[in-house]
């Protein structure tokens, strides 16, 4: 016998990628329905700036604690810093102004976009390829998104105000996400989300303070309780996914996952605050399932 037929043959190393998009899509759609909880307690800015700062200062004294290395430059800490203003700030800031008068299903249905422009922007000015393969899963999942609140619209109170702000909101996350790729800060994402998140928190704060006021919070346990999921889950976890995600499976295939925020947004919208969804919604799942395995798939090699 051989020694190489001796030798037992190496275990394949456990694949975590799909437990990370999986843990990233309930967090990130989970986070629309902590946001309108948190909103109808507190001031969507003053809300903002708290959440970003605490989770700013909690990953860089966490990073401190453990005697971690900096090891982001000044540039990619700028870096972190503006992609902070886009991606937290302006992003959310908007989001949240606009979910005071809108569902968070029309607020996730909205975002999950996404996709469509990032996929056209990242075409344009990062090389990505813009196949008929992917063209295609792009426009199921639109349908599949437009099928799912269709007649949520017309029985519902949304405003076209909350619309507004929301739609702002969605440009601002697709500018970062090719800020993102196109910038590609090196070193620790752990490091540079607390970058982001304190970059976010400072830009904030003065604003909300001038803008906001103190005295309409109303402090519950519904509050604290979404405003700890929003610092832990959403700021911490979740956006640490999200860059980890589109460092692995580019702007493009990362974005796509955002088609399912809708019926899972929904879903948690109806089991935790009771807002109205009927099984048709649940039909759009289809085209988006079918979507998201047309964008992500990889592509079959050269023969």
């Amino acid at each position: 016998m051989s020694l190489a037929t001796s030798l037992p043959a190496p275990r394949s190393r456990f694949n975590t990628l799909p437990l990370a998009i999986g843990l990233f899509c309930l967090l990130w759609s989970y986070a629309f329905v902590a946001g309108k909880i948190g909103v109808t307690h507190c001031p969507p800015l003053i809300l903002l700036a708290a959440r970003f700062s605490l989770a700013g200062i909690l990953i860089l004294g966490a990073t401190l604690i453990r005697g971690e290395a900096w090891s982001l430059s000044w540039r990619d800490a700028a870096v972190f810093a503006v992609l902070g203003i886009a991606n937290n700030a302006l992003y959310l800031g908007l989001g949240y102004t606009g979910l005071q008068s809108v569902s968070a299903g029309l607020g996730g249905l909205i975002v999950s976009a996404n996709p469509v422009f990032t996929a056209a922007l990242a075409a344009l000015l990062l090389g990505e390829g813009m196949t008929w393969r992917k063209a295609s899963g792009l426009l199921l999942g639109v349908i599949g998104v437009t099928a799912i609140v269709w007649h949520r619209l017309s029985v519902g109170t949304d405003s076209l105000h909350g619309i507004v702000f929301t739609l702002a909101s969605l440009a601002s996350i697709v500018a970062g996400t090719i800020l993102f790729k196109l910038l590609a800060p090196k070193g620790s994402l752990w490091i540079g989300n607390g970058v982001q998140n304190l970059a976010a928190g400072v830009a904030l704060t003065p604003i909300a303070l001038t803008f906001a006021d103190v005295d309409a919070i109303d402090y519950t346990p519904s509050l604290i309780g979404a405003f700890a999921f929003l610092v832990l889950g959403g700021s911490i976890l979740a956006y640490w996914l999200w860059f980890h995600l589109l460092k692995v499976c580019g702007a493009t295939a990362a974005s796509a996952y955002h088609f399912l925020m809708p019926p899972l947004g929904m879903l948690f919208a109806f089991l935790v605050l009771g807002e109205h969804i009927e099984a048709r919604d649940l039909l759009g799942i289809i085209p988006v399932a079918l979507g998201i395995y047309l964008v992500t798939r990889p592509a079959k090699p050269a023969s």
